[in-house]
Formats: structure tokens, sequence, C-alpha cells
């Protein structure tokens, strides 16, 4: 049986069917031996022709194993297979549940990545010898002298059984090497030495046999996959293979340089789907317990499966008392316990728990095992990762600094994907010289060289020193509004939108990027025609900026009301474009302002109606100070609305806390305005409460704007 570090590394892609571990129920014998035959030839047709850098003499021995089970099938599909024996049933059953653990090894083998099965070497190797000792005991067992059979079938399967009782533990000793070396490239990174660029070359060309640039992002790609979903259940750890990653992005440069590659050329870090790795057969199911899902201690199903630091998988509990026993070595494999802590093996537990609702068995883990809830460590990034990087960023300065245009472009989305993880890939990317080399490419008429470069120094602009550098280069402010107001791409204009978000966070640069020629404007551009995505970046460096006492009348002038005006009644950001509105009104410009626009009050009401509470919240305010600044003219009009009544009493008894305050503020407002101005009554009936409440009214509404700011910078 393949063990659950295999079944977890398959389950990344797509969870193992029920087959894998079950197998037919009420077939007769010939349809059982026919569904051996189908499922047999299947392998067959999938894997004869495949071959593996590595591991290929295990593939190939496994596959040879199942062209004479195929054989063995056929003679007795063709011959007879009526009144077989019982016990020959039964094994023909474990052979149809070995057969879909042989398909799920050959699978994994097949799909995985060169330098996976180079760090998976070992464990690989033990599943293949795993496999072949369940096959050579159901052999075993297998009643071949009740069985008629022609002699040469019979001779190949007594041969098969001799081979079997001999076969030993295969491990390739040339790859276990390669894997060693590998990490002795690791280890010299984790020094400071940088290791010697033809040592690369040789072990990545004519040993890995990874041959151009193209090879080096489908490694890089399928180890992201693991680090991304990886579980703490199989080695090496995400640290580790995080500095793999690393090591191969730095050869993929010294050893390729930046040729033109069509996934970095405007793909970015895209993912390929992957294929899924079983196929669903439907066949009704027997009972067997699959030997992984038991405890190797108490040999019963595990309802908390964890993982020792020896990789071993045992039942909590089981574990747990053994180690308060006083025995600190592993009971599977009698290796030392480096530690004794126990790390739980989601993965497996949800195999278990799906296995247990197929059949109906009841399945209880204990509360605190739930496997919904996940506590995440995160490991700061080893040396051996920060050095690689250090080492891929100065390779990629050079192509952006005097490469080809082509070199310069897939430089520079490489630089937007370091500079994507880790505060100090940011730093040093920025501290090397990178931002006034992307400044150039801001301008280029490649659409894919413009996006990367604005998409980079967004990401750069993620860390605070960062910022200072981007707004001290001389026009860089300037290029970046500018791939705003003309940028080649949405993509483009939107992660410009961002960047000023990112660097309006800075109270000093506000008014320097208000200042700058078109950057309101465009922003307001964006708000009304961009993407949701696009809106949402507007809208937040558009709040950023107005909380700048001396950004109103610019914003006004450059038509970032009507903008907000309109974005009222847009699904995603009409809470934002309320508490920016209810910031801009603070001053008597932007009140005057808001008020010209006739859409303003319907708009606003219409928000207090359907809007979310926060938006409700906003809405309330900015009418609130409307009406403040704007007289009774002002408050009659607002107060005039069908059904405002209503829709104060309501939010005063259902809204936030600031929302209470403020409509009962507004209530007070229409209050005394009625009892001056306004010649009809009706106002005491839905507001005479409001008088009882609670109300600060002093200068809290400066400091009481609400908006969401959900929205953090995002890393592209």
């Amino acid at each position: 049986m393949a063990t659950a570090a295999i079944f977890s590394s398959l389950r990344r892609r797509r969870s193992p069917s029920v087959e894998a571990f079950l197998a037919p129920i009420r077939l007769n014998e010939s349809t059982l031996i026919q569904t051996l035959i189908v499922v047999g030839k299947e392998l067959l047709s999938s894997f004869s022709n495949k071959s593996l850098p590595f591991h290929s003499k295990n593939f190939k021995s496994l596959i040879r194993k199942i062209e004479i089970f195929v054989l063995f099938f056929e003679y007795l599909k063709d011959y007879g297979s009526d009144d077989l024996p019982p016990t020959a049933i039964l094994c023909f059953k474990e052979l149809y549940i070995l057969l879909f653990r042989s398909k799920m090894l050959l699978d994994y083998c097949a799909q995985s990545s060169t330098l996976w099965l180079v760090l998976q070497n070992c464990s690989i190797s033990s599943n293949f010898h795993d496999l072949n000792g369940q096959i050579s005991t159901v052999l075993d067992v297998f009643p071949l002298e009740e069985v008629e059979l022609c002699e040469d079938v019979r001779e190949q399967i007594e041969l098969l059984k001799k081979q079997l009782k001999r076969a030993k533990l295969f491990i390739d000793q040339r790859v276990e090497a390669m894997r060693l070396e590998l990490y002795g490239f690791l280890d010299e990174f984790e020094v400071g030495r940088v290791p010697d660029g033809k040592k690369l070359q040789v072990f990545f060309v004519e040993r890995l046999r990874i041959r151009d640039a193209k090879s080096c992002r489908s490694e890089i790609e399928f180890l992201e996959e693991l680090i991304h979903h990886h579980e703490g259940d199989v080695e090496p750890t995400s640290s580790v293979l995080k500095g793999v990653v690393a090591l191969i992005r730095y050869c993929r440069f010294l050893i390729f340089g930046c040729e033109e590659d069509e996934e970095i050329m405007g793909l970015g870090n895209r993912k390929k789907a992957r294929k899924g790795v079983l196929s669903r057969v439907i066949a009704e199911t027997f009972t067997t317990v699959p030997k992984d899902f038991c405890c190797p201690i108490s040999l019963d199903l595990m309802e908390d499966p964890v993982i020792v630091s020896t990789g071993q998988t045992y039942d909590r509990t089981s574990i747990a008392q053994w180690i308060e026993d006083g025995n600190y070595s592993c009971p599977k494999t009698g290796q030392s316990l480096s530690h004794t802590r126990l790390v739980p093996n989601r993965a497996l537990r949800s195999l278990i728990s799906q296995w247990c609702v197929a059949l109906g068995i009841p399945f209880n883990p204990p509360q605190n095992a739930d496997p919904c809830i996940e506590i995440v460590s995160v490991a700061s990034p080893t040396r051996a990762l920060i050095e690689a990087n250090k080492a891929t960023a100065k390779l990629l300065l050079q192509q952006l600094s005097c490469g080809s245009d082509n070199a310069k472009t897939v430089a520079a989305c490489e630089l937007r994907l370091l500079a994507k993880i880790g505060k100090e890939n940011r730093a040093y990317i920025a501290e090397v010289g990178a931002i006034p080399l992307l400044q150039k490419l801001l301008s280029s008429s490649n659409p894919v060289a413009q996006e990367n470069s604005v998409t980079a120094i967004l990401n750069l602009s993620i860390y605070d020193n960062n910022k200072s550098r981007i707004m001290e280069e001389v026009g860089c402010l300037e290029s970046i509004v500018k791939v705003l107001r003309f940028g080649h791409t949405v993509e483009a204009r939107e992660n410009a939108a961002a960047t000023l978000f990112s660097l309006s966070v800075v109270h000093d640069y506000k008014l320097r990027i208000t200042c700058e020629e078109g950057a309101i404007a465009a922003l307001a551009g964006l708000l009304k025609e961009g993407t949701l995505r696009g809106k949402k970046d507007a809208i937040t460096a558009l709040f950023n900026l107005s909380t700048h006492a001396d950004n109103c009348s610019r914003m006004i002038e450059a038509g970032a009301v009507r903008a907000l005006m309109e974005a009222l009644g847009s699904e995603g950001v009409a809470e934002e474009a309320a508490g920016v509105l209810a910031l801009l009104v603070r001053q008597p410009i932007g009140s005057e302002a808001v008020r010209k626009e006739e859409m303003a009050v319907p708009g606003l009401i219409e928000l207090m109606r359907h809007g979310s509470p926060r938006g409700k919240e906003n809405a309330v305010a900015v009418l609130l100070e409307l009406c403040r600044s704007g007289g009774s003219v002002t408050t009659e009009r607002v107060a005039r609305v069908p059904a405002i009544a209503g829709l104060l009493q309501t939010l005063m008894y259902t809204g936030t806390k600031r929302a209470r305050r403020k409509a009962a503020s507004l209530a007070r407002v229409f209050q005394r305005c009625e009892a001056v101005d306004l010649p009809f009554g009706g106002w005491g009936v839905g507001y005479a409460f409001t008088s009882s409440a609670t109300v600060n009214l002093g200068s809290s509404f400066t400091s009481d704007v609400s908006i969401s700011m959900s929205i953090s910078v995002p890393v592209l």
C-alpha cells in the first residue's frame, strides 16, 4: 500500500477516489475478471510508453508486473473462470485495489517534476518496495494449484512470485548523490556564498536534464504548488522547498539568461491546470479498512492521526502514551525522535473521514482536531532563500540595465514576482537600484513590459522604506501617473492606481500626488469606467488623498465629486464612495460642490435604503453635514424626501453605533428647522424620542467617517 505521504501529495492535485481503498462486491467471477482486465489495460496504455528521468527501474518493473497480471486475467477470461475458489476471488479483489494503488504511484511519478523526483528519492523508492511486498503477499495466498492454467502462464506467475520474494528495496544511489549535491548548493547560500556557476550548469543541464528556461519555469510552478498546499506531512519542509525554488530561479537566469519565455512574457505566474489523478469507476464496494488508516501501534482506525519527527503517522492517543512511557524512538522505524511535537496529519484525517462517510462508518475525531481549524505558523525565511533571491536580483538588474528589450521585459516580470514575496526581497531589490530602471520601462511601447514594471513598483512600494525611494526618484511619480492615464492595458492602469494608493499612505505625499497633472482626473475616470478591481483601486486612492485638507479643491476641479456621485450606485464601491464624500463635505467648498449635484441627495437616500451597514452610516454622515452647512434650504430639501423619517428611525434602531448617533443628530436638525421654517408638522412623532438620546453633537463628526479599509494594497 502506498504510504500516507504519497496519498497526501496526490491529494494536492485531486483527492484519491474511494476505489483506491475499496474493492467491488456483487460482481460474478467473469465480470470481476473483466473489470481487472479493463483496469490493467488502462494502466498499460497510459504508462507503457512513458519514461522517467529517475526511478525508471522501479517504474518499468511495476509495469512488467501489470503486464503479467493482464495476461493472467485474459487467460482466465478466455478459458473459463467458473467455480473459482473463494480464496481466489478474495485475491482478485485485493489485486483490484492494488491496481488502483499502482495507478496512484505511477501517476505520482509521471506528474512530478524532475527535482521533486530527486528530493523524494528514498520515499518514492520505499513506496515501490511496499507495493511489491503487497503483491507478493497476494500471490502467496492465491491458490494457484486449484486454478487450471496453461504451462507458460503458470510459469510466469511462479517466476514473478520468486522475484518478488527476492526483491529488495532499490534506491538509486546516483539519484541520492544528486539529492545531496542539491542540498550542498543550498548550504553554500546558507553561509553567504554563491555556488560555482559551472557546477550549477553541469548539475542542472547535464545531470537533471533541465535544458531550457521553460523547463525551469515548470519546475518552479510544480514546487510552488506544493508549497502553497504544504500541510507539514511530507519532507522536505516548506522552508526548504522555498530555498530550492529560489535556487532554480537563480539558475534559470544564470544558465539560460533572459531569453524570451512565453509563460513569462505576459502570463506571469499563472498556474497550469493539472490532470486529475484517478478516474471514477462505478462499482459497489465491500468494507476493508485500508492499512494506512490504521495506527501502527494499536492497529485500530485512527481518529486523530499525527506526524512525529521521523515523518511517520500514528494515532495521537497511542503515540502520546508511547512517549509518556519513556520511549523516545519511532515505533515503526526505530529512529530517535528529534523532538516530541505532534503535527496533525490533516490530509490523512480528511481521507479517513471521507472513507467513513462513504461507508456509513461513525467517525468522531476529537473536538480539538477539527480539520477546519488550522493554526499556521509562519517561519522566518532561511538565509539560503534570501541569498539565492539576492543573487537572482543581481542577474535581473544586469539584464534590466543593459539587456535586449525582450530581456528587460522578462527581467521586469521576474522582479515583479520576487517583490511579491517577502520584505527582504522588496528591500534588497530597491537597494540595488531597480526603481530607476523600472521607471524607464513605464514609458515602453511594449504593453507587457509596461504592465510588469508598474506592478513591480507597486509590489516594491508595499515596503515602507521604498515609498520614499519611489517618490524621490526624479520623474517616477509622473511616470506612474502617465501609466494611470494612458496605460496600454487595463491591468497597467489599475496597478498604477493601486501604486498611488500605496504611496498615499504617507501623509506628506498626498498633496504631491494630487498636484501631479491628471492624477485625480484619471482616478475619477477609472472609478467611472474601470473594472470592479479598478474601481476599488481608484476609490481607495481617492479616500487616502481626500484626508489631506488641501486636496479638496483640486479633487473638485478634477471631477472627483461627479465620479463619486455615480459610484454611489455601483455595487462594490458604494460605501467607500460615501466615505470619501463624507471627508470632502467637511470643508465648505466640498459641501457646496456636493450640494450642486442633483443626484447627491437621491443617491445618498438610496444608499441609506439598500446599502451595507457601513454604507448607510457614511450616507447619513454626508446628509448631516450637508444640512448643517447648507442651512434651511438644503435641510428642507432633504427633509421632504419621501420615507426619510422611516429610514432615520430604522437606522437609529438597527444601525451601527456611529450611524445611530448621526441619524439622531440629523433628526434634531430637522426638528429645529421644522420649528422655524417648515410650514408643516409631523416630525415630532418621528423624532420625539431623540431628545432623550445621548448624542454628542460637538466636534465628534470630524473623526467619525467610516470607510471599509479591508482593501489592502494588492501584491500582484
